[in-house]
């Protein structure tokens, strides 16, 4: 099995006419993801490669059943595209834009949150990735086999160095999923984490986290508590000198909160182990599972 997204996705991405939204889209489809449609207001009966385009999601649903959205728009159009695909009915929504202003994730949160039926991925995410059945965003997956073992990051670039150490391993993957660095993103550790413990082809579970918030340590509270399966970290930022700013605007480390002695103290209270380094993670995998 896999989480999120699977053999039956069925995709449509808002933004395909751009530059990267047609990269990435038609680097999906080479994969084997189901991409039905595409949203570009204002070129609604064009296409690209054989996609149809229309100019509302509405309008793409309604005439090629899309249950998936991926959303590639710039940063100021980003949040209405994402509350216009939840309110035509679409379920899944993967948002890959970078820079969309907090205020604006706080709008889409709070207005999602009334809609359980949505669930949002990201933004300023790598996407979902099940290997050897459908990637959705911009992981390359070319590096990834099918497997045992979940994974769940902030950090796109992690993502990518976790998931090669594990298969450098001999690990696959069920499913990987970036939920991104934001302030406020749609899905956190814990969404995640429960979607693996309810898969029965996920036997590991390795989040991969970074300095800033809380949300590893409210992850922690919740593995204890809630979670079977064994689960492995990785946080990023051990070394970041006090005061110093990162890449991702959820990156903010306020006194001794939301550093990664914090985190990695509070995961291990929970019984998670922590690696000191993504080569790590895969050491220890072959400890639990063997390899």
């Amino acid at each position: 099995m896999s989480v999120i997204v699977d053999r039956e996705t069925r995709l449509c991405v808002s933004g395909i006419t751009g530059r990267e939204g047609r990269f990435h889209t038609l680097n999906n489809r080479a994969y084997g993801t189901n991409v039905v449609s595409g949203v570009t207001p204002g070129k609604g009966g064009q296409d690209v490669e054989g996609i149809p385009v229309f100019n509302t999601f509405r309008a793409a649903r309604e005439q090629t059943q899309a249950n998936t959205a991926m959303i590639f728009v710039p940063p100021p159009f980003a949040a209405d595209s994402i509350l216009e695909a939840a309110d035509a009915g679409i379920a899944t929504i993967i948002a890959i834009t970078e820079g969309i202003p907090a205020h604006d994730e706080l709008r889409v949160y709070t207005h999602l949150r009334r809609a359980p039926a949505v669930r949002l991925i990201g933004p300023n995410c790598p996407g979902v990735l099940s290997p050897g059945k459908v990637n959705v965003g911009i992981i390359p997956a070319a590096f990834f086999r099918e497997g045992n073992v979940g994974v769940v990051s902030r950090s796109g670039t992690l993502t990518y160095q976790v998931g090669h150490e594990l298969a450098q391993r001999g690990f696959g993957n069920s499913s990987i999923v970036g939920i991104g660095g934001d302030p406020v993103p749609g899905s956190s550790f814990v969404d995640i984490i429960d979607l693996f413990e309810a898969d029965p082809e996920t036997e590991l579970i390795v989040m991969s986290g970074e300095i800033g918030g809380d949300a590893e340590e409210v992850a922690a509270v919740h593995i204890a508590a809630h979670i079977s399966k064994p689960v492995v970290a990785y946080i990023a930022g051990f070394t970041a000198p006090p005061g110093k700013t990162m890449g991702h605007a959820g990156a903010i480390v306020s006194g001794s909160k939301g550093t990664a002695a914090a985190k990695a103290e509070a995961l291990e209270a929970a019984g998670v182990r922590v690696a000191k380094t993504p080569t790590q993670v895969a050491e220890i995998a072959v400890e639990l599972l063997g390899g």
